[in-house]
């Protein structure tokens, strides 16, 4: 990895580690940035804006030789290597990324058209034989919470018993319908014990407010 990682800003994708994310890039200072990474490291790291980035948007984060400070971002991201990249005659492209692992950003430059960080990796904390345990039995949980989303739809979500705890709890915490703070609040988690503990209650409590309407109010 190179010293500085360009980092992807945006309002409502967050990336976990060993999952794929397909992205469309149109805007120019995000396809330089794309064509930099291809040249070097083909490493970009996904952040998650900060609300209140739409006030911002009018202040011109697209540039920074005016001392204006980009919308703030969430100090903590997940890297990806871009593993396809399909580019269109207009210049755009579409990419895959790969997650690799997370990130805590230390500091940013913003010499360049897009903005780039001095980053510190996070490493998970160390699971114990009980961690493992309690794990298997959120991943029991995990399934038959996502027994009755399968039959609203009418469709067969069939997990892979071959699949990694780590994999299986990333690739949910990504690809399920959730709020974008609730994704950033799942990657923030130190160990895959707490985050696949977290998504289990968040599932619980978002299917005890479908039942009862007005709990959700009462949980604003």
């Amino acid at each position: 990895m190179s010293d500085l990682l360009p980092i992807f800003p945006l309002p409502n994708v967050v990336l976990f580690p060993n999952v794929f994310l397909p992205l469309h890039i149109f805007e120019p200072r995000y396809r330089e940035m794309v064509a930099d990474a291809l040249a070097s490291d083909r490493m970009i790291g996904m952040v998650l804006l900060r609300p209140g980035w739409e006030r911002e948007r009018g202040r011109g984060p697209a540039s920074f030789d005016d001392n204006v400070q980009p919308p703030a971002v969430y100090p903590i991201g997940c890297n990806g290597v871009i593993t396809h990249v399909e580019r269109q005659a207009d210049g755009c492209s579409n990419i895959v990324l790969r997650g690799l692992e997370r990130f805590r950003i230390l500091s940013e430059d913003h010499s360049r058209s897009y903005r780039r960080a001095s980053i510190e990796p996070l490493t998970d904390r160390r699971l114990a034989p009980e961690d493992h345990a309690a794990i298997r039995r959120q991943r029991a949980k995990l399934e038959t919470l996502l027994a009755p989303a399968a039959e609203k739809t009418g469709m067969e979500i069939k997990i892979p018993s071959a699949m990694s705890d780590e994999d299986l709890v990333n690739a949910l915490a990504q690809y399920l319908d959730l709020e974008p703070l609730e994704k950033q609040a799942l990657l923030e988690k130190p160990c895959l014990r707490t985050r696949a503990e977290s998504l289990v209650e968040l599932l619980e409590m978002k299917v005890l407010m479908a039942r009862t309407p007005n709990v959700s109010h009462v949980a604003h």
